[in-house]
């Protein structure tokens, strides 16, 4: 897959990681280059992401999980080891790209049930090693409030307004600039795994859009 989030082409990628060896899955990702994501026949017993960005689309699939104090990592493959992890649906690293996320720490947040519940913005501070350039503690420092269903998100089949939507904005550290704004997408049936669709800046001119797929196992709350 050339450069996931550095280049505008993306292809449909998928690692090694899971249940049936590496052997397997490569063979079913050089299959899924030649067919567009949003239609390709995906194997089920590994689970994907459908990641989106300037109008190319991918799919990752899920290598492992890291367990984690404050939820499991997901950790994130594409066919060249690039890396995504999510925890709780926040992005919380990113490897094998042209810009990196490395060491990201993030303080004990509230469930997202309890954001769900409350009217209050969540004021919180993000810490994260950025290369190239050998940037060490790099602060964020993120309000995420609950916002009204949106109609301009990369969100596919499925409709915006039955989710729960939620808004993060940065104010960077002296020195840095701000990454634009991101949004998440909730699905309260989904127990384990609310967060269905999310966004995610590594700078302010590389983002990206992810949401679980297929549909048909995000909506029905499937793992």
């Amino acid at each position: 897959m050339v450069r996931l989030l550095a280049a505008t082409l993306l292809v449909v990628s998928v690692v090694a990681g899971c249940s049936t060896g590496s052997d397997a899955v490569l063979d079913t990702a050089l299959s899924m280059r030649r067919t567009s994501p949003d239609t390709a026949k995906v194997n089920p017993n590994y689970r994907y992401l459908r990641v989106a960005v300037q109008g190319q689309v991918a799919l990752l699939v899920l290598g492992y999980i890291e367990p984690h104090p404050q939820g499991p990592i997901e950790v994130w493959y594409s066919a060249e080891r690039e890396v995504l992890k999510l925890q709780n649906g926040r992005l919380v690293g990113a490897l094998g790209l042209t810009t990196e996320w490395r060491g990201v720490v993030l303080p004990v947040l509230p469930d997202w049930g309890d954001l769900v519940a409350s009217s209050e913005p969540l004021h919180w501070t993000r810490t994260r090693d950025v290369m190239p350039g050998y940037r060490y503690g790099v602060e964020d420092r993120l309000t995420l409030k609950r916002i009204a269903p949106v109609d301009n998100s990369r969100l596919i089949g499925i409709d915006p307004a039955s989710l729960t939507w939620f808004e993060e904005t940065d104010t960077p550290s002296p020195g840095e600039e701000a990454l634009p704004t991101v949004r998440y997408a909730l699905d309260l049936r989904a127990i384990a795994e609310p967060v269905v669709y999310g966004e995610a800046c590594l700078t302010k001119d590389l983002c990206f859009a992810w949401q679980r797929w297929p549909v048909a196992q995000t909506t029905a709350g499937a793992r």
